[in-house]
């Protein structure tokens, strides 16, 4: 993982990092062995890079961490969700072009 406007999220830190932000948080599901993550990877990161300050944006890797995609069933990755107050607003699943995801910021800023 590369950039550093990039959160790794975990299971130890989800809850700290992104329920209880107070700004709209955008979570990359993916693991190192997913064609389609890194696909969508690179996406994410330099929406990361254009919305710094405006909203956080990590990324979580499902084989390091099982409770968190449990909880969230968690079923094809990359899943992307947006969470917002502690509430999960959005989920994208699969990879997607930059442009439908930068939409769904959009909506949920």
């Amino acid at each position: 993982m590369s950039g550093e406007n990039l959160i790794n999220f975990t299971d130890a830190n989800f809850e700290e990092e992104a329920l209880k932000a107070d700004i709209l948080v955008i979570v990359d599901f993916w693991a190192p062995w997913c064609g389609p993550c890194r696909m969508v990877g690179p996406l994410v990161e330099e929406l990361a890079r254009e919305y710094k300050g405006k909203i956080k944006v990590g990324k979580f890797n499902v084989d390091e961490n099982s409770q968190i995609p449990a909880r969230y069933r968690i079923r094809s990755i990359p899943t992307i969700m947006f969470f917002k107050n502690g509430q999960m607003v959005k989920e994208i699943v699969g990879a997607v072009p930059k442009h439908h995801i930068a939409n769904a910021i959009k909506e949920n800023m």
